[in-house]
């Protein structure tokens, strides 16, 4: 037994990393998989269990928590009413009336991706393979298109809830941290036009028919959302400070308040969507994640941060934090192929490692590394729906992203080097 409580505490953050990982293979449960690996974590650096219960109490019972769970679920009731509504089909029409061929490729699965629906690439897939009506492209091709751009805004677009995760943990404002991460989502763009769209014909857009609608009104309730939080920042700044979700959590209402006066439901239909078990499995996985994250960020019962043991160790073992950024996330998105699975399981030993002048460096590589992986990632639905419907080898569609993931990467890489050196926001 000394064996085991003699581990070093970086190879039982691993372990119990890993334990998520083994346990979601063997019980197909994310949730199931992060609580079993939250317990192990806690109860191996040395919590009793009702210690353990107590730091997990004080971070579920939190005001943060609250209002991030608020804003989870408003963001998906918002795209599950919308693709309801049939507002999707309409942008799709209105889209090919004003788009050449290449870019409607492009801008189809796109727009889906606004919204943060699970498994959407199956939503968009037929969009794309109704796009390509001179039939110009095969089946591989068109498989990376609507995968690869469905995923371009999740370095940035703050309707995504592994976005909203990662602002928690980094403790950044939405805005900056949406600003700091938005070059990756400008490579992921020009990734897509140089390896996945370069030999696609221009072709010029359809014509105009009667069911032809006006773009705008279309994502007015997106529109909303963004312009109520930003007008909330700018105009009551002590919002923000009161709760970092408050101002998001707000514009979240006005974007449901705009959709409902634009698609009247009752409230039998809101009720079957926001207690629908996708948004409870959604939102359950964001609070284990920021449970899981807890125990990282907390003290150990003999008083020690963590995160301090854990840099004596690196000194001791020599192991470079660079490493353990890039890896860490990387193969966290690789097997967990869900956003909010690799930001919650890698990003706090990610950010514990950063030192003072490489905080936003730390984010932005730990980020990307994640991203990475969870685009190669066999398991993540978004491709294997894909894959379904265009009837696809998994092998050959990861080897059609490779180049593009690769490319960005490398733009990450470059962009972090040009980060080091920037202090972190006071107080952190």
């Amino acid at each position: 037994m000394s064996i085991i409580w003699n581990v070093p505490f970086l190879l039982r953050i691993i372990l119990s990393l890993f334990g998520i990982l083994l346990f979601q293979r063997m019980l197909r449960r994310l949730d199931l998989a992060m609580l079993m690996g939250i317990a192990i974590l806690a109860l191996w650096i040395g919590h009793s269990l009702p210690g353990a219960l107590e730091v997990a109490a004080g971070r579920l019972f939190s005001p943060d928590m609250l209002f991030l769970a608020l804003v989870i679920a408003g963001v998906i009731c918002i795209s599950a009413r919308m693709a309801e509504a049939g507002i999707m089909r309409d942008l799709v029409i209105s889209l090919k009336s004003r788009l050449s061929r290449r870019n409607l490729l492009m801008a189809l699965p796109a727009v889906v991706g606004l919204l943060p629906m699970p498994a959407g690439a199956l939503f968009s897939a037929p969009l794309v393979e109704d796009a390509d009506d001179g039939k110009c492209l095969d089946s591989r091709q068109k498989t990376c298109i609507n995968y690869w751009c469905r995923h371009i805004w999740e370095f940035w677009w703050p309707l995504y809830p592994g976005v909203l995760l990662a602002v928690d943990m980094s403790g950044l404002p939405v805005w900056k941290f949406s600003l700091l991460l938005s070059p990756l989502f400008l490579a992921a763009v020009a990734a897509s036009r140089l390896f996945l769209l370069r030999k696609v014909p221009q072709g010029p857009p359809a014509p105009r028919g009667p069911d032809d609608k006006a773009f705008l009104p279309l994502i007015l309730p997106i529109v909303m959302v963004i312009a109520v939080y930003l007008a909330l920042l700018a105009a009551i700044p002590a919002i923000g400070r009161f709760n970092k979700y408050l101002p998001m959590a707000i514009g979240v209402l006005a974007g449901l308040a705009t959709l409902q006066g634009q698609h009247p439901a009752n409230a039998r239909i809101w009720w079957k969507i926001a207690f629908s078990r996708r948004v409870g499995d959604l939102v359950l996985i964001i609070i284990l994640a920021r449970l899981y994250g807890s125990f990282i960020e907390t003290r150990l019962p003999e008083g020690d941060l963590l995160m301090e043991r854990l840099r004596l160790e690196l000194d001791s073992f020599g192991i470079p934090a660079l490493f353990l950024i890039v890896a860490i996330p990387f193969i966290s998105g690789l097997t967990t192929g869900i956003t909010v699975g690799y930001i919650g399981a890698s990003f706090p030993v990610a950010l514990s490692l950063a030192g003072p002048g490489d905080f936003y460096s730390t984010i932005i590589l730990g980020y990307c590394s994640g991203y990475i992986g969870m685009m190669l990632s066999p398991i993540h639905v978004c491709l294997l729906v894909t894959n379904d419907y265009f009837k696809t080898g998994l092998m050959s569609s990861l080897a059609g992203v490779l180049k593009p993931a690769l490319l960005v990467f490398a733009a990450a890489v470059a962009y972090s080097i040009l980060a080091l050196g920037i202090p972190p926001p006071a107080g952190m």
